[in-house]
């Protein structure tokens, strides 16, 4: 089976993205793009206060801004080198006076808790780092030179089914990544999925996460938001949950397979009322031709009942999506799992300190980390065993010996409970972007010198560690030694700092 898909791409005009407004109507009038423009900071203006809460950083000291490769409503995005070692990446410069009530401000805050939070996952767009001067928030991210997923559709002309299986699992695993960890994205879409690089073997890559929400259990999300295509019908009522992240995957799937989108009309009140009534045409051409395992899985992602639509995990498991199989059998590191690795090789102050620095982390800043540890707690005792930590990372596609999760669980397991409880999970998984603020590292320091001195002596050492039966003098040795640079038996701040920012890998193997 083939597919042409040019017809499709001449209805991309009418792809507008929906304004989540104050206004109970739904926006069915469609206004011109406008081009949007990188203002100019003024000096007779107040200076708005830093969003991220860290200082200023020049980020032209760190890297060289090159040629733009994309625009958005808030800001810019640019290649950028980094001077330090010559490598390539994007990054997207968001203008600070564009951002000009609380809502802008706390959503840029989010999108960066967001990729801090996703990053490390199979494709998931990695990010560097967030930085911050008078005119600007800059997001450092990977560069994914491959291009859009369907400017690739097009250049290749025709898709087969087994070529659309193995482009619709890497969508439908950022979908079961991020609602396992804890993230509603609502604004899936081909324009947001980049490939790697121009290889014809390249993964794809989600990599705007602008729209997206910290899950909260409970609540119900009533923000329109998204592009005209792709919404559920339950955003059009004002009424939904992570669901709407699989229909969006469900039309992304259908446009794959037949080269148009399910719902269509000349106007975006004429979509929405297409969404709205759900009537899926599988049987006009190409749908004859196409195996009946498709055409199953795309019903039951664009199911219009979200209780009754098949979730992420369940889509992954269907024949259709297994079929060719690679994608079952391969195996991944999470980014929970390489976190966890990462915590299990931390000399033992590390741990304790990285404990202190969890336990004072804002509600904002575990979001998602607490709905990740109530998606492996199955069973609601606020402590993870052995077989939920076993089947947690099975569902995130990690494949491991029961000796190799043994081992991640001892280290998880800070006091030798036999179980990990919650402030343990958000230790030992926490994303060490969290060792970027210095107020982090500086009440971790204070936990341990607990004189004041600017030091952490031995005996300090000693009494942190034992209420966790880690106070032998071997353990303190180890650290000590480890930690001490300076050899006069007890650990500065600057040789703290040191040891809490060296040896951390990314997810592409290198260590910062």
């Amino acid at each position: 089976m083939g597919t042409c898909f040019s017809r499709w791409f001449k209805t991309r005009s009418y792809e507008i993205p929906i304004d989540s407004s104050s206004s109970d109507s739904l926006p069915y009038q469609s206004k011109p793009p406008q081009k949007p423009t990188q203002e100019p900071f003024s000096s007779s203006l107040p200076s708005p206060p830093p969003i991220l809460g860290k200082p200023y950083v020049d980020v032209t000291t760190l890297y060289d801004l090159d040629k733009e490769l994309g625009r958005g409503q808030f800001g810019i995005t640019y290649l950028c080198t980094e001077k330090a070692t010559g490598l390539k990446y994007a990054c997207k410069s968001i203008s600070r006076r564009k951002l000009v009530d609380d809502k802008e401000i706390e959503d840029a805050k989010r999108e960066v808790l967001i990729l801090q939070h996703l990053t490390g996952q199979a494709n998931i767009v990695e990010f560097k780092g967030a930085y911050e001067d008078k005119h600007n928030l800059h997001l450092v991210m990977e560069l994914c030179s491959g291009g859009e997923l369907f400017d690739r559709i097009i250049a290749k002309g025709k898709y087969s089914e087994k070529e659309a299986s193995k482009i619709i699992r890497q969508v439908v695993n950022v979908v079961n990544v991020c609602h396992f960890m804890g993230v509603m994205h609502r604004d899936l879409k081909p324009e947001n999925f980049l490939f790697a690089s121009k290889d014809e073997a390249a993964s794809l890559k989600a990599t705007d996460f602008g729209l997206s929400v910290f899950i909260e259990e409970g609540k119900v999300y009533r923000d329109i938001v998204g592009s005209a295509y792709y919404v559920a019908p339950e955003v059009l009522q004002r009424k939904y949950g992570k669901e709407i992240d699989v229909w969006s995957a469900g039309v992304i799937l259908y446009i794959l397979l037949c080269g148009e989108a399910p719902f269509l009309a000349e106007t975006e009140k004429g979509i929405f009322d297409a969404i709205l009534k759900g009537n899926l045409d599988l049987s006009r051409s190409p749908w004859p031709s196409i195996s009946s395992l498709a055409k199953d899985l795309i019903k039951k992602m664009l199911t219009k009942d979200p209780k009754k639509r098949i979730t992420a995990a369940e889509a992954l498991e269907h024949p259709w999506l297994k079929e060719g199989g690679e994608a079952s059998d391969k195996l991944i590191d999470s980014a929970v799992l390489s976190r966890m690795k990462q915590f299990r090789a931390m000399n033992k102050l590390k741990k304790l300190a990285l404990k202190v620095i969890a336990e004072n982390l804002s509600e904002d800043e575990i979001k998602g980390l607490k709905q990740m540890f109530k998606n492996i707690d199955t069973d609601g005792s606020g402590t993870i065993t052995y077989e939920e930590l076993k089947d947690g990372l099975t569902r995130l596609g990690s494949k491991l010996t029961e000796q190799e999760i043994t081992q991640l669980m001892d280290a998880a397991d800070v006091d030798n409970s036999g179980s990990i409880d919650y402030i343990e999970f958000i230790t030992a998984t926490m994303h060490r972007h969290r060792l970027d603020k210095e107020e982090n590292l500086y009440k971790a320091f204070q936990y341990f010198d607990k004189d004041n001195s600017g030091f952490i002596t031995r005996d300090e050492l000693r009494q942190a560690m034992t209420q966790y039966g880690m106070g032998d003098e071997a353990t303190i040795d180890e650290v000590i030694d480890d930690v001490d640079t300076d050899r006069d038996g007890k650990i500065n701040y600057e040789e703290f700092v040191a040891m809490m920012t060296k040896g951390t890998i990314d997810s592409d193997g290198k260590q910062r």
